[in-house]
């Protein structure tokens, strides 16, 4: 006995985001069960090209668990079944001989659907473009140790900082809401003395880009942690919550003065 498994496969298909998709069952034989995901996929194209038929369309590049690009829902969970990892980093022995596996795409309107599993996800870059950056002139790069920061402060600065921005949170919320990953990137620069001058500024354009974009609001499930690749907490969406409350009072409070 190899130990390896035979598997069957219902890939989701769909040429474009203006047509009807549907499910393609496919059958594999001989999936070594230390194969990653993603090299399962692979065999799996290097069998369709062979029969003539049209490669499945996937997300990758680094397939080192870091530039978030895997972005599948494997069996309802995105990334796949297992926790704090991407689709690339799941390893075919998660599963067993004989089993099912079904592969979707990211499901959100504001994420269209490329080509098959493939997904355009230019809204988090847009919401990045909108304020997920500090303007402000510093010259040449200090050395590290000149500006201090305390060190609760740096770890939570890193631990939001570590979002890959893979989209997980997203797929895995009902509402399809991108709070987490803006949370995130809105938390790890306020943290930091050189993000404290525009915080204000930038969570009132991050949030309303993410508005434009279609993503739904947050009703605090929690689903968005459990599938996040890297545990970004849901900490940092009340962070978020209560920076964008004090920056809109102080806005208001602005207008009203020069009205006044």
């Amino acid at each position: 006995m190899s130990g390896n498994m035979n598997l069957t496969i219902k890939v989701w298909r769909q040429k474009n985001a203006q047509v009807r998709g549907f499910f393609e069952t496919i059958k594999l034989s001989n999936i070594s069960p230390d194969m990653s995901f993603l090299e399962m996929l692979d065999v799996m194209n290097e069998q369709l090209m062979k029969e003539g038929k049209e490669a499945f369309a996937f997300d990758h590049d680094c397939r080192e668990g870091i530039c978030g690009m895997c972005s599948l829902v494997i069996n309802g969970l995105p990334h796949g079944p297992d926790s704090l990892i991407t689709t690339c980093q799941l390893h075919m022995r998660k599963f067993r001989d004989g089993d099912t596996i079904v592969v979707e795409p990211w499901r959100s309107a504001a994420f269209p659907v490329i080509r098959d599993c493939a997904v355009d996800r230019g809204a988090f870059d847009r919401i990045i473009q909108a304020g997920g950056f500090i303007s402000i002139s510093t010259g040449n790069a200090p050395p590290a140790n000149t500006l201090p920061v305390p060190k609760a402060d740096s770890d939570r600065a890193f631990d939001a900082a570590a979002c890959i921005g893979c989209g997980a949170c997203v797929a895995a919320c009902k509402n399809a809401s991108a709070m987490l990953f803006v949370s995130a990137k809105v938390s790890h620069l306020s943290y930091l003395p050189q993000g404290g001058p525009e915080k204000q500024k930038r969570v009132l354009a991050m949030v309303e880009q993410m508005d434009k974009e279609g993503f739904g609001n947050c009703t605090n499930l929690y689903e968005c942690e459990a599938s996040c690749p890297k545990g970004i907490s849901v900490e940092f969406i009340a962070k978020m919550n209560r920076e964008y409350m004090c920056a809109t009072a102080l806005y208001a409070e602005k207008v009203y003065t020069t009205d006044g």
